[in-house]
């Protein structure tokens, strides 16, 4: 795939390495887009910018794992812009170690979950984790990673 990622880091906290994380959002991408050149931006914070956006966006209080802000752009401009995904570094670190996963994997896991967001995928009604969850599970599959739901929805197979 021939995508554009823009990644900022806006934190001090350990992140991985932005090839990896491309890769993660890559394979997310992977068939899924209609565009051949999908752009987005992955910011990554630390808990205070996280708070506010949470705040600001979803009217929660503290800080989260990831958000994706979806483009909102008028198709017939032809542009390719998926939208931007903001993951919290330290967040992230906190459930991989309350969760017993690697922080790799739980990395790649929030990568992969907030490109479906930004693809249109949720998670809101159970109806919806039951088509989001297992994709996001094969494509994690594809990547080497493990299964990262500990009571997964279906058992069924999902094409990644």
């Amino acid at each position: 795939m021939n995508s554009h990622i823009d990644i900022q880091t806006a934190c001090t906290e350990p992140a991985p390495e932005e090839d990896d994380l491309r890769s993660w959002l890559e394979a997310a991408l992977q068939g899924r887009t209609s565009n051949s050149t999908p752009e987005l931006c992955l910011r990554l914070v630390g808990e205070e910018e996280m708070a506010t956006l949470n705040q600001t966006y979803r009217g929660k209080s503290g800080s989260t794992n990831v958000l994706s802000f979806p483009a909102d752009l008028p198709a017939s401009l032809g542009l390719a812009i998926l939208g931007d995904i903001v993951i919290c570094a330290p967040v992230v670190a906190r459930e991989a170690a309350e969760q017993g996963k690697s922080a790799t994997a739980h990395w790649a896991h929030m990568a992969v979950h907030g490109a479906l967001h930004l693809l249109g995928y949720d998670h809101v009604s159970a109806a919806d984790a039951a088509i989001m969850e297992p994709l996001e599970t094969a494509i994690l599959a594809t990547l080497d990673f493990p299964c990262p739901y500990p009571d997964p929805v279906s058992e069924e197979p999902v094409t990644p």
